[in-house]
């Protein structure tokens, strides 16, 4: 396009020249340079390279073409411009923490919950344009379509969605469900406009500091309450253990008492005390008591 223009001013130029006769000459050449100038123009601008990841759309005299110029080697007219657009997943981070999300400062989305507490959360947005879209978003939205589009529905979208959770259900039991539930919104208006939302990251929920301490208080006591359940459940364990035991041992001696009689003792006493005396250690053996019992001493 730039040779074009200036082989129009040549042209112009070579067309003053000639009404000069001195400079008739000239004006000949000059007249066949820029013809020879806007003709390479031309040609060049005829052709242009579309990357991968991106989309063209061409605009001609204020005239946007419905067709999109898809990658690799295009043919346009020559004095037709091309926007590009980057058809790649982008993200876009809102955040309280500085120098994390797009813009600088605390950007992060604050909302009122259910019980109409004040909740910030963080979020990234994944997103990408539909390439066959890009004409209608260059007539529609322009190139920013981030700041027009993009960040306000998110950021509505979270806002009217949080007023059906408590604070404590979008920190805990709610979370997944809620971030399903902006998904499906927030997707829905994207498409409307051209853009495929591919994923939605609540990446942190800040609640109150009262809540949170009433959080932790509970968890604290909900944790204890396990303790205490444990040391409980052990100690009944081991209750029952020494019933068992004590109730065995009780089984034990009745058996012995009903079944063992005198002369199975004195029987038993007897075999003891053959082991004794076949000992190679006996030393003393003193027969006879006041029992008639036997008496052996072993030197060991």
């Amino acid at each position: 396009m730039a040779l074009i223009i200036i082989g129009i001013i040549f042209l112009i130029v070579s067309f003053v020249l000639r009404f000069n006769k001195p400079t008739e000459s000239i004006a000949k050449y000059a007249r066949w340079f820029s013809i020879g100038l806007i003709a390479v123009g031309a040609f060049f601008s005829m052709f242009i390279v579309i990357d991968p990841g991106t989309v063209g759309v061409k605009t001609l005299f204020g005239s946007v073409d419905a067709q999109p110029l898809t990658n690799g080697l295009n043919v346009k007219n020559p004095f037709a411009d091309v926007i590009l657009y980057n058809v790649q997943t982008q993200n876009y981070t809102m955040s309280g923490v500085h120098n994390e999300g797009d813009k600088e400062g605390d950007d992060a989305i604050r909302v009122l919950s259910a019980d109409g507490l004040e909740v910030v959360i963080d979020l990234t947005v994944l997103f990408k344009v539909m390439p066959s879209e890009a004409p209608r978003i260059y007539k529609e939205l322009g190139v920013d379509y981030i700041n027009t589009i993009v960040r306000p529905v998110s950021r509505t979208k979270i806002r009217d969605n949080a007023v059906y959770y408590d604070a404590v259900a979008l920190y805990s039991t709610k979370r997944d469900e809620f971030q399903d539930r902006i998904f499906k919104s927030i997707a829905a208006d994207f498409k409307k406009r051209g853009l495929i939302l591919e994923q939605l990251l609540v990446r942190n929920i800040n609640l109150p500091n009262s809540v949170k301490q009433t959080i932790e208080s509970k968890i604290n006591a909900e944790q204890e309450a396990q303790k205490m359940q444990f040391v409980l459940q052990k100690e009944k364990q081991e209750a029952e253990r020494k019933r068992v035991e004590a109730q065995g041992i009780a089984d034990y001696q009745k058996i012995i008492s009903a079944e063992l009689s005198d002369k199975q003792l004195q029987y038993e006493m007897i075999k003891a005390q053959k082991e004794i005396a076949t000992s190679t250690n006996t030393k003393i053996i003193i027969m006879g008591n006041s029992k008639n019992t036997p008496l052996m001493i072993s030197d060991k």
